[in-house]
């Protein structure tokens, strides 16, 4: 194995995503979840800033501060930073998440961690997000890998079904306790002990 590519929100970080529309609900409970992710998704492919979003579900006043509110109560999953340091040492990191470019931003520089990376793939600058196989054969390209050479982490199957598509060897990161018939870890101590094996 040369490199390893690791999805952000359940993997990255303790947060999957599934937290947002209950957050907004607080304040506007009538609100649908598709009218909540409508915006959300425009946002993850650089259609719209992500203060667009908090607009378009109706928020008012400071929605810079709302925003940096909401992300504030994202925290880095235990053991990355163990985990990330010693992989650095041995292999090529990358980070692929479907994300807003500013949000993504604001959390790789709050948590210092863009120096762990040396290629950083996220759907709001990239404007194609993941399952689609595009985004991960740009990040291939830019890590300068073959498919086969590169483990892909994730907490969503539908994504580990189509890095495996193109060729990587995908790995669940199950901070979701789903059911999955694949390689799976429940965090990065035995994430590490998997990598080993390969």
């Amino acid at each position: 194995m040369k490199a390893i590519i690791l999805d952000m929100y359940g993997v990255i970080v303790k947060q999957t995503g599934d937290d947002f529309v209950p957050y907004v609900q607080q304040t506007f409970p009538n609100v649908s979840a598709e009218e909540i992710y409508e915006p959300w998704f425009r946002a993850n492919v650089g259609e719209i800033s992500s203060i667009d979003v908090w607009k378009a579900i109706g928020f008012q006043g400071d929605l810079e501060k709302m925003e940096k509110e909401y992300l504030d109560t994202i925290e880095l999953a235990d053991g990355f930073i163990d985990f990330v340091e010693k992989a650095k040492t041995q292999y090529k990191l990358a980070i692929l998440s479907n994300d807003s470019s500013r949000w993504s931003r604001y959390l790789r520089e709050k948590f210092n961690i863009n120096r762990y990376f040396d290629v950083i793939s996220i759907s709001g600058d990239l404007r194609v997000k993941k399952p689609d196989e595009r985004i991960f054969l740009l990040t291939l390209e830019k890590l300068g890998v073959n498919a086969e050479d590169c483990i892909y982490v994730d907490d969503r199957r539908r994504n580990l079904g189509a890095a495996n598509k193109v060729g990587m060897n995908p790995i669940l990161f199950n901070s979701r306790n789903v059911s999955c018939e694949c390689v799976s870890v429940h965090g990065f101590d035995e994430l590490a002990q998997e990598i080993l094996s390969f």
